[in-house]
This record gives structure tokens, C-alpha cells and sequence, in this order.
């Protein structure tokens, strides 16, 4: 019997992968014929993989990314038919998308039941008064904005210099800068009536108009400042002019102002007859008033109103009487004139401050009043007055429900809707050296009469303590003035424009002709004011009688 022999089993051979040699860095260096042209859709290995069926993504919205991948819908795996199909189209039945503010008449049109009743859709109804109030509200922010006017004309002669944006700007800061030294004290002050601490809502007081003389006299036309231009400072401004460029990153709404560089000084003024120093309303409120020339509630209407106000309201709250004392600064008033009636309670301080590099810069500032301290010390106020006009349409709080028990957040929403105008009160009352500021709480009468006004309450802040509750930050402030300072001193000698865009968020410095503005004064300054009862205040150019 033979043996079968097996054949010898063939050694088994090692086949050694193609490894591709990159040379310039790590990873193959081609993409490998089985994976080539096969798509490929990035996952996650956290994302969850769903049922066959699963119902409760289309039942209940929670779950609708249930299953969603953290890259995102791809359309890696999508289907793409590639024959010419361009004369075939669909007609798009999909349900158009009604905007928010439109939801509101929609659902008010399909009939209103009883308030939280169902109708056959499974929509809750809302009353009249709800459903109005939402439609009103989501209109209003769904409506494009309206292109606000520039505060003057640009004209073609203009050369642009440069842009400044107000994110740039928000980071500037010159830290270090000392308080201001006085080199000259102006004017007479009045003593404050410690009795309208006491006002609130359940004694208020109607708001009084007060018959005096307020002088709003520019930086060249100070002769203080004149005489002062001589032998001290390089740069020349007043308080207002000042608190508006330092603050500027804070406003809405278009302003500017006229630098004039002679030589190694600058002289910042603004245009004669214009609204430069009329407070604004609600400027930076979400829902800013609108802009309709022949209503109450016009930005330009209530700007007047405001004013009004507060002057009248700084008056007031003054002991004012023959044989009551006064405050008097070692010079008097330098612009009174003999023509004028009486003149408002008014204290200047010019003084001086070391901006470093050489720059000093020289400002009038005013106080409003002085009040006995507790030491016996004297103390000098800023009084001013915030309005109410309209709540419902302003989208705050009813002063006369909330002043006396929440007046943190009648506060919180004037901070809100006015954060320029406060920011720019409380840089003058720093600027000044106040000790104190005063604010006044004064509310329409009626809400569709802008001429009466009652005084519902006061507050006061020490101006350092109140800049940090509503984050001013004094570095910040004075490195804008600097930065725009700094550009100008580069500039030949002639005059210059500063303009706030009015409809983006930055400021422009343009070159102008050195004859602007001097023979066409009153082209610029736009129509004259309506027959309003703030009227006056446009009668007296650089002095204003309330």
C-alpha cells in the first residue's frame, strides 16, 4: 500500500503596502482610486441616530433637532438630476411667511372670542387691548428705518479728512488727566429750595414759567475766552461742545461742530442758530419718536419741550426771592447787557487742563446753583430735569405709579431711553467740579398737552458715583477728545467740520471753505420752529429767554 503523499504547502508571501512618501509634510499625497469621487459628509460620533419612524419630531417641536447633526445639514448625499429640465416649473403652493407685526390683524381678524377661549384652528385669542399693543410694537420694529437729515448739508467743496467709527473710538483712553484749575469765576448763583427734596407724586407741584434770560453764548464770541486765548491754553471750548464730542459714541442723532486752527491753537464753536442746544428725547430708545413734523410727539417738538422744561425747572427750585442771598463769583456775568430783562441763576468756571504733549485746554463751564452743606461748606449744583411726555408711546413707566415706590426703575429706563443726554449732563457737571446733581422729575399734565407740566419728584447724585452707575468712563472721554484734537493740529490752519453721520455710528471730519457758514448763517439753521409754545426759545440767537 503506497503512501499519499501530500504536496507541500507553498510559503505564504507578504505583499508590502504602497506607503506614498510626502516629503513637505504628513498625510497621503493623492486621494486613492476606491475613495475617489465618493462624497462624503461630516458627523459627529455624539450625534443621536434616529428610528426608522419616528413620530415625535413632527408631534412635538421640542424634539425637532433631535437628531440634527452639530455640522449642520449637508448636501453631500443629496439628489441632483442633471438632465435639462429649464422650461419646467413648479408652481409654489408653500404658505407665505406673514411678518411678526402682521400676525397680530390676522389672527384679530378670524374673530375674537372671549379672552383664553379656543377657536376651531386651536388658537388662543387675545383681547382688543393685547392683541393692538403687540401689532403696534412689531410693526414699528419690522418697519424699515427712517433715514434720519444730517444737522447740515454737505457740500461738494468739502474734503473729506477722515472716519472715525464709534467702536474705535470706544477704545481710545487717556488716563491720568487731573482735575481742571480755575483760572477765572463768573456770574451769581442762587441758593436751592431744600423744599422740593420733599416733592413726590401724591404733593407735586406745577412746573412754573419762569420769565429770565439764558445765555448760550459760543467759544469766539466769549469775550473771556478772548482775553484768556492771549496768554493761556491751546485749545478753546465750551462745556456743551466738549460733553458732546466726548460722548459722541453714545448719540443717534446728527450734530456738528466748527473747528477753526490758527496757528498752534483750535477753537471749537458751533453754527449760530441751530439746535445744538436742544436736549433730545428718548435718543437712544429701541423706538425712538417719530418723525412727524405736526405732532406733539416729533423728535423736534419734544426737543423743544424738553428744554423748555429744564430750564424752567432749574429756575424754580431756586430761592429766588429780593432778600433772599446769593452766591457771587469774583467777576460778574460777562454777558449781560443792559437791553436784556433778568438774567437766570448762572455761575462760569473757565479753566484749564494738562491734556499732555503740550495741549492745554481751556473751557467754560457753568454751574446752576449753591446749596449749604452740612459742614456749612458751600456746594455748587447741576440741576436738570428729566420730561415724561408720553409712556405708552415712549414703551416706559408710568411715573405716577412708579416714582415714589420704584424709582430705580423709572431711573433704569430714563438711563435706557436718554443715555446720551445723561451722559453728556453728567460729563458737564464733572467738567464744572459740581458737587451734586440734581435731577428733576417733570410729567405732562395731560398727555396731549405738551404746555403744562407738574414736578413729581427729585434726585440727587454726586456726578463721580453717578458716572460709574451709568458706565462713563472719564479715560475714554478724554481720549476722544484728544484723538480729534491730535488730527486737527496736523491740519493747515483754516476751518474744519465735525459731523456725527446721522444714520451710522461714526463721525466725520471734513475741510470747508473759511467763508462757510458766515453769510448763509441762516440757510443752514433750516425752517423756522411751529407755532409751539417753546417758540421763544428761538428769539434771542445766542440768548434765550424762557
Amino acid at each position: 500500500m503506497s503512501e499519499h503523499v501530500l504536496p507541500a504547502e507553498e510559503p505564504i508571501r507578504f505583499v508590502a503596502p504602497v506607503i506614498q512618501d510626502n516629503p513637505t509634510g504628513w498625510g497621503p499625497c493623492e486621494m486613492p482610486d476606491q475613495f475617489r469621487d465618493m462624497p462624503y459628509q461630516p458627523f459627529s460620533k455624539g450625534d443621536r441616530l434616529g428610528k426608522i419612524s419616528d413620530w415625535t419630531v413632527v408631534q412635538d417641536k421640542k424634539y425637532q433637532n433631535k437628531y440634527a447633526s452639530q455640522f449642520g445639514a449637508g448636501s453631500s448625499y443629496a439628489y441632483f438630476h442633471d438632465e435639462d429640465e429649464s422650461t419646467f416649473h413648479l408652481v409654489d403652493t408653500t404658505r407665505v411667511q406673514k411678518p411678526p407685526y402682521q400676525r397680530g390683524r390676522a389672527r384679530g381678524q378670524r374673530g375674537r372670542g372671549a379672552r383664553g377661549a379656543r377657536t376651531p384652528g386651536g388658537m388662543t385669542t387675545l383681547n382688543k387691548q393685547r392683541d393692538r399693543k403687540l401689532g403696534k410694537r412689531w410693526g414699528q420694529r419690522g418697519a424699515p428705518m427712517k433715514i434720519r437729515d444730517a444737522s447740515v448739508t454737505v457740500r461738494p467743496t468739502w474734503v473729506t479728512i477722515e472716519d472715525m467709527d464709534f467702536p474705535r473710538l470706544a477704545k481710545l483712553s487717556l488716563p491720568g488727566i487731573k482735575e481742571g484749575e480755575d483760572i477765572v469765576c463768573c456770574g451769581t448763583l442762587e441758593y436751592y429750595d431744600k423744599g422740593y427734596d420733599r416733592v413726590n407724586v401724591k404733593h407735586e407741584k406745577p412746573l412754573q414759567r419762569i420769565d429770565r434770560v439764558f445765555h448760550t453764548v459760543t467759544t469766539t464770541d466769549d469775550p473771556v475766552i478772548r482775553r484768556l486765548s492771549k496768554t493761556v491754553g491751546t485749545v478753546y471750548a465750551t462745556d456743551t461742545i466738549l460733553a458732546t464730542i466726548m460722548c459722541c459714541t453714545r448719540s443717534n442723532y446728527s450734530w456738528d461742530i466748527v473747528m477753526e486752527k490758527i496757528g498752534d491753537k483750535l477753537f471749537l464753536d458751533k453754527r449760530d442758530n441751530t439746535e445744538f442746544d436742544l436736549l433730545t428725547v428718548n435718543e437712544t430708545s429701541v423706538e425712538p419718536p417719530a418723525d412727524d413734523g405736526n405732532s406733539i410727539n416729533s423728535p423736534r417738538n419734544l426737543a423743544l419741550e424738553a428744554t423748555f422744561i429744564n430750564h424752567n425747572f432749574s429756575q424754580q427750585v431756586l430761592k429766588s426771592g429780593t432778600n433772599e442771598p446769593k452766591y457771587k463769583f469774583p467777576e460778574p456775568n460777562p454777558f449781560v447787557s443792559e437791553e436784556e430783562g433778568e438774567i437766570a441763576s448762572v455761575g462760569y468756571r473757565y479753566r484749564k487742563w494738562q491734556l499732555n504733549n503740550g495741549v492745554v485746554l481751556v473751557a467754560r463751564c457753568e454751574h446752576d446753583a449753591v446749596l449749604q452743606g452740612p459742614q456749612n461748606e458751600m456746594q455748587f449744583l447741576t440741576i436738570k430735569a428729566l420730561n415724561e411726555w408720553d409712556s405708552k408711546l415712549a414703551n416706559g413707566v408710568e411715573w405716577r405709579q412708579k416714582l415714589d415706590t420704584q424709582r430705580g426703575a423709572v431711573l433704569a429706563n430714563e438711563l435706557r431711553n436718554n443715555s446720551c443726554k445723561l451722559a453728556k449732563w453728567t460729563v458737564q457737571a464733572l467738567l464744572a467740579g459740581s458737587d451734586q446733581i440734581k435731577f428733576g422729575y417733570v410729567s405732562r399734565v395731560q398727555v396731549r398737552d405738551n404746555a403744562r407740566h407738574v414736578i413729581l419728584g427729585t434726585q440727587q447724585f454726586k456726578p463721580h458715583e453717578f458716572a460709574a452707575q451709568i458706565n462713563l468712563s472719564m479715560d475714554n472721554a478724554w481720549g476722544i477728545l484728544r484723538c480729534i484734537i491730535d488730527i486737527c493740529m496736523k491740519q493747515k490752519d483754516g476751518k474744519y467740520l465735525i459731523m456725527k453721520d446721522p444714520n451710522k455710528p461714526l463721525i466725520r471730519l471734513y475741510d470747508i471753505p473759511d467763508n462757510t457758514f458766515e453769510s448763509d448763517a441762516s440757510e443752514e439753521s433750516g425752517d423756522e420752529p411751529a407755532d409751539t409754545p417753546f417758540a421763544p426759545l428761538y428769539s434771542y440767537g445766542n440768548s434765550k429767554r424762557i
